[in-house]
């Protein structure tokens, strides 16, 4: 089964050859008081100590491959947009390939199943795409993908296995419950939590994931967490969302990153960290022309001296998932499975930021401000 026991955990950290004695545990400051000024923790930019480094992490929503295995596959939308391409694979992420590039890691939610196996449950969405496909994640620059959510066991355990196997193909680092991803990048060690809050899993978490964070900060020097959690469709989490989500910064994490609900919600500055609920979708064959097609990607700075990690500023840069959409600024658009940022000038960037704002003002510690150039 995929859930690892303990045992093999801690077999994985003693062959990571990681060295405890480079880490430096950080106190965590106590939570500001409800309406206290965040401004005075808030990251910000300064130059470099020498002997510092700077880590740029790109983090995007959700990434669906494949047709929907409930009908006919061959006459799937993702089937088509591949086969007008050719079978060119590096089209999913031909429109933020240059941004992906340029980060020192790209993360991403992988929602789906890289398998042949056609024995699947009995979901309204199943969603599978051949294995050789993870290749446009790679063609993409995406380095690491979340690998907890809904669908990852739509094919049942082979169809975990078989996913699994095409991302260590293409050496893409994946975290789930019960496995840390670690990525190593300028010398810096990311550590990746993921988990999926469903089935009544939040009293679980609540215990496990700060047990969990303080393994993950001996192992790595930046530590994010991805939950996959909330409700579809909401555009602001709700209070056990929000609850989970201080209590992992509170445990020392340095991000926090959700998705689920395929619609972008609000970012919070808590305690120093920020919480992004939800990052909406990425590439996505859920559904050929969703009610909304607006989403964002969502970029942070970092740096690390001596052991020690300072989060520093973020940035947003909206976009669709689209491009029939993404290019023209428009709402909705035939589901192309291209996701664009859109061109300056064009209503979508100001329609993303309003519906953050607005959505924001429901969270004691959202943002002020959602900066789409670095500050």
């Amino acid at each position: 089964m995929r859930r690892i026991s303990l045992l093999l955990l801690l077999c994985f950290f003693m062959t990571a050859a990681v060295s405890l004695s480079e880490v430096t545990f950080i106190d965590v400051p106590p939570a500001p008081a409800e309406g206290a000024d965040q401004s005075a923790i808030e990251p910000s930019s300064s130059p470099l100590a020498e002997g510092a480094v700077e880590i740029l992490i790109t983090a995007a929503g959700d990434v669906t491959f494949g047709g929907n295995m409930r009908k006919n596959p061959a006459s799937t939308m993702y089937t088509k947009w591949v086969d007008q391409h050719n079978g060119d694979l590096s089209f999913f992420f031909a429109n933020v390939q240059d941004i992906f590039s340029q980060d020192d890691m790209t993360l991403v939610n992988f929602e789906g199943v890289l398998t042949e196996n056609t024995q699947h449950k009995d979901n309204p969405f199943i969603f599978r795409a051949p294995p050789d496909h993870v290749r446009a994640l790679t063609l993409g620059s995406i380095e690491a993908v979340s690998l907890e959510n809904n669908h990852v066991m739509d094919f049942y355990q082979a169809g975990y296995d078989d996913t699994v196997k095409a991302l260590q193909s293409e050496s893409i680092v994946y975290a789930s419950d019960g496995r840390m991803g670690l990525f190593t990048v300028k010398g810096v060690t990311i550590a990746m939590l993921a988990y999926q809050t469903f089935d009544g899993a939040y009293p679980r978490l609540l215990e496990q994931v700060p047990q969990d964070i303080e393994t993950a900060k001996a192992a790595g020097d930046i530590v994010i967490v991805s939950y996959h959690w909330g409700v579809e469709e909401d555009y602001a989490p709700n209070e056990k969302q929000i609850n989970l989500g201080h209590a992992t910064i509170d445990a020392g994490a340095d991000l926090v990153l959700g998705h689920h609900s395929h619609r972008a919600n609000p970012i919070e500055l808590y305690n120093g960290k920020y919480i992004v609920y939800s990052l909406g979708n990425c590439s996505f064959s859920g559904n050929t022309s969703p009610r909304d097609m607006d989403t964002f990607l969502y970029q942070q700075k970092f740096t690390v001296e001596n052991g020690v990690t300072t989060p520093g500023p973020f940035r947003v840069i909206p976009a669709s998932i689209s491009s029939l959409s993404g290019t023209s600024g428009k709402e909705r658009a035939d589901n192309d499975l291209i996701v664009t940022p859109f061109p300056e000038g064009t209503p979508g960037i100001q329609r993303v930021l309003d519906k953050l704002k607005e959505n924001g003002k429901k969270l004691a510690y959202g943002v002020e401000s959602y900066p789409t150039e670095w500050q």
